[in-house]
């Protein structure tokens, strides 16, 4: 073979092996890069509250009366015991309500459901523990293995509990057949027999004794007192 036959022999092989290489590279470019894009975009939308997403919501059993105490014990504890980060918000579910009493109108906060509280933490085995051995604490909503409830359920509560609602509420406690006065309105100072109770309205029906007879009258529950 001649030299010129060789050199053209050797031209071939280069241009047959440079794309085999350029395609590798390209190859192993192109496979990398976007993995590494998608391993951040999916950091980036997970995001830090990578920890955070682990608290759920859990309903904690506690002796009636004794639910701020058990609030306040149970943030105490977390802080001892240095797992204040897995701790969230706690709730005492409450609702403003308006009650008549001396002839006036006050407004007080009523537990909404007397004996639970709200916590939002990370259930853990220690954190389990920690919460259950509070004292006045009676035990999970789920014994041993709590169930947790919906965020969408707590966000109802919690508008409750802080006002986020139009007016209060008026007391309802009167029961059929009770005696009461009127405190307002053009029956003031008339005694009678409650006839009908209708809650949802937050009114009476009162049997009213006026000129010797008999007389059904509605009243708001704000116009009249237990006799």
């Amino acid at each position: 073979m001649s030299p010129e036959d060789k050199l053209d022999n050797q031209d071939k092989v280069e241009d047959a092996s440079a794309p085999a290489e350029e395609v590798a590279e390209d190859q192993v470019e192109v496979a990398s890069v976007p993995a590494e894009e998608v391993a951040e975009d999916q950091v980036e939308e997970t995001g830090v509250p990578a920890e955070e997403s682990k608290k759920k919501w859990y309903v904690v059993h506690t002796y009636s009366g004794f639910e701020n105490k058990v609030k306040i014990g149970v943030e105490e504890r977390f802080k001892d015991s240095n797992l204040e980060f897995k701790l969230g918000e706690i709730v005492v579910p409450n609702e403003q309500v308006v009650e008549v009493k001396n002839k006036g109108q006050r407004i007080s906060n009523r537990k909404l459901f007397p004996g639970y509280v709200l916590i939002e933490m990370e259930c853990d085995e220690e954190t389990w523990y920690l919460v259950k051995n509070t004292p006045k604490v009676t035990g999970f909503l789920g014994g041993n293995n709590p169930s947790s409830i919906s965020n969408s359920e707590v966000d109802k509560i919690i508008k409750q509990t802080k006002g986020e609602v139009e007016k209060p509420k008026p007391k309802f406690d009167f029961q059929k057949g009770e005696s009461v006065r009127v405190i307002e309105g053009p029956f003031i100072n008339f005694t009678g027999t409650i006839d009908e109770v209708h809650p949802d309205r937050g009114k009476l029906k009162v049997m009213v004794s006026i000129f010797g007879r008999t007389t059904p009258v509605e009243l708001e529950i704000l116009q009249v007192e237990k006799g």
